[in-house]
Formats: C-alpha cells, sequence, structure tokens
C-alpha cells in the first residue's frame, strides 16, 4: 500500500525524458529503444569501443592504466547521456537508484568478479558545495546496497579544483587532474572498484586509481554508467 502511494504521489517517470510512465522502468519505450550499448569489440583493459591487436587499444598499449579492467555498458549518446546529465547537472539525485539498478543489470558477469569495496570519484569541495549532493556517492551508495558492498565516504577526496575535463585535449586532460586526488590509508590491503559516470579518454579514473595504489590498494577495477568513443581510428 505504501509503495502504491509514493508511486500515486510520485509517479515513475523516463530518467532520460521524464515522460510518465504506466509502470516502474528506467526509460519509457521511445527512449528504451533509442539505447547505444557498447558493442562487443573493445580494449580488454578500458573499455574503449574498436577492434584492436591483441584486444589492447594504442592508449593502453603505449601507456598502460594503473587500475586492472574498465567497463561501461552504455555507449555516452542519447538517452542515457540525457539521464546521466539530468542526474549530474539538472539537480536529479533522485535518479541514482535506478542507474545504479541499470548497472546491476547490464554489468552481471562484471560486477560478479569485481571487489564489493565501492569508491565513488569524488567532486571538489566547491563544486559540492553549489550542486549540494555528490552524484557520483550517491550511485555508488545505490550500487553497494544492491550488491551487499561498502561505499563509505572519504576514501577518495580532491587535493585541488580541477577544470572540467569538457573541451580539453587529452594531454590536456591528464595535466589536468595529474596529482589531483589523495586516498585513505583505509583502503591499504582493499580491492576496490572505483565508480565514475562517464569514461572517456580515463585520464580521471587513472588518476584515481593511482592515488588509491599508492595508499595501498592492491588492485583498482573501474566501473562507469557510459563510455565515449575517444580514440579516432
Amino acid at each position: 500500500m505504501l509503495q502504491a502511494l509514493l508511486e500515486l504521489l510520485y509517479p515513475p517517470a523516463c530518467i532520460a525524458c521524464a515522460k510518465v510512465l504506466p509502470v516502474r522502468a528506467a526509460f519509457c519505450e521511445t527512449c528504451d529503444v533509442a539505447l547505444e550499448r557498447l558493442p562487443p569489440s573493445r580494449c580488454h583493459t578500458c573499455a574503449e569501443p574498436g577492434t584492436f591487436p591483441r584486444h589492447t587499444c594504442p592508449r593502453c598499449r603505449a601507456d598502460p592504466p594503473p587500475f586492472a579492467r574498465a567497463w561501461a555498458p552504455f555507449a555516452h549518446e542519447g538517452p542515457v547521456a540525457r539521464a546521466i546529465h539530468r542526474f549530474k547537472y539538472e539537480d536529479h539525485p533522485e535518479l541514482a537508484p535506478a542507474l545504479a539498478e541499470l548497472l546491476a543489470t547490464e554489468c552481471r558477469q562484471f560486477l560478479s568478479r569485481a571487489p564489493r569495496l565501492l569508491v565513488a570519484l569524488p567532486l571538489y569541495g566547491r563544486r559540492f558545495r553549489e550542486r549540494q549532493y555528490d552524484q557520483t556517492q550517491l550511485l555508488a551508495g545505490s550500487l553497494a546496497r544492491l550488491l551487499g558492498g561498502e561505499a563509505p565516504v572519504g576514501l577518495l577526496s580532491r587535493a585541488r579544483e580541477t577544470r572540467r575535463q569538457v573541451g580539453l585535449s587529452e594531454a590536456e586532460r591528464a595535466q589536468n587532474v595529474e596529482g589531483a586526488f589523495t586516498a585513505s590509508p583505509a583502503v591499504a590491503g582493499r580491492e576496490v572498484l572505483l565508480v565514475d559516470d562517464v569514461l572517456t579518454t580515463g585520464a580521471t579514473v587513472r588518476a584515481a586509481a593511482t592515488a588509491l595504489l599508492e595508499a595501498g590498494a592492491p588492485r583498482v577495477e573501474v566501473l562507469t554508467v557510459s563510455r565515449a568513443f575517444s580514440l579516432a581510428l
């Protein structure tokens, strides 16, 4: 009865376009049809879409990342990109559980072997104060509850403010986040699943994973909701 009352007061809606839905679901029919999942052919390390020799993209061959593997179920296009934008920039923290359920459903195989200590890629303090919530921490917390894991706050923090990565070259992205993170000694001896919303060139998660490894985490894996096509091949 309580669930029925809640759905009457707050009817389920598409997380991408906000269309009210007759039943609880992540997307309306139109948005669901437009979803673009990543193709099976991808780099086995960073999930960059494409067919590569030995399943390793040129970026990972030239500069192997500090994380062991990364995964994302969707391309950063269409409904998923719109949902993430609403969640991140349009004051919709309530989308965290729905996005976590998507990850739990779409990434079942990856998550079956992933660490159960989830660490969110954090916001800098000023941005948190402006937004009033850390969307990635909400996502990591919701996913941890579904997986029976944990997502403590404060295991990873921003040591300094960085520019937004959008519009920067790959070299500028790497320089922008170099040394930008510090990790708590509490991660020592614990394998970590680093959670973020979007993976592009991987510069940010590389910097965050480096901080976690330097703090004593023996292994870091990465999970994001979506993956951008970042190599022009």
